[in-house]
């Protein structure tokens, strides 16, 4: 049981810093020099160690009604299939009130004949949008000779506080400034 692309294993890890409580959402993937390294940070409640211990361990979930405990699993085999690594951190806010969150970061060798492509992450953006438009994003995808960004604090400071993001008008807009900077 794999997935398909990179960009459905970003879903899942922000679908998870989402559930944490995060309201500011950091996504990086950067594919230059042979790697493609992914970088998902977020203000959640983060992991106390002794959850972190096991957050790549297979069928381990703190989930009580969804989820089989197979996300992070999935990425690290992921990443170590192709000879890269996964990297975990996490500071729970009862140690750390005011500094909390974790930072996953997945480097992939994107030469390895198992490296998945990164897929859609369009449409990626655009489901995490949609369903929790209240989130800060901050994303970048750099490549060897470009970066594609996309930031909603310009966008709030644009639409006002009136329009809010997941509105079809704005969500199409985003696709299409998002899907021009790839091209």
């Amino acid at each position: 049981m794999d997935m398909k692309d990179l960009s459905l294993h970003l879903l899942d890890v922000a679908q998870n810093s989402l559930r944490a409580g995060a309201k500011h959402l950091r996504i990086a993937l950067d594919e230059r020099e042979g790697h493609i390294r992914m970088t998902v940070e977020d203000d959640g409640e983060g992991m106390p160690q002794s959850i972190l211990a096991h957050a790549t361990e297979p069928f381990f979930s703190t989930k009580e009604t969804e989820g089989a405990g197979l996300g992070l699993y999935l990425l690290l085999r992921t990443a170590e299939r192709t000879g890269g690594s996964l990297h975990l951190a996490s500071r729970d806010r009862e140690r750390y009130p005011t500094s909390h969150g974790t930072t996953l970061t997945a480097e992939l060798i994107s030469t390895h004949i198992d490296c998945p492509p990164v897929g859609d992450t369009v449409a990626t953006l655009l489901a995490l949008l949609q369903g929790s438009p209240e989130v800060e994003l901050h994303f970048s995808h750099v490549f060897a000779t470009r970066t594609v960004t996309l930031d909603t604090r310009e966008l709030r400071a644009i639409l006002g506080t009136g329009v809010p993001l997941s509105t079809p008008e704005v969500l199409r807009w985003i696709g299409e400034y998002l899907t021009e900077q790839y091209q």
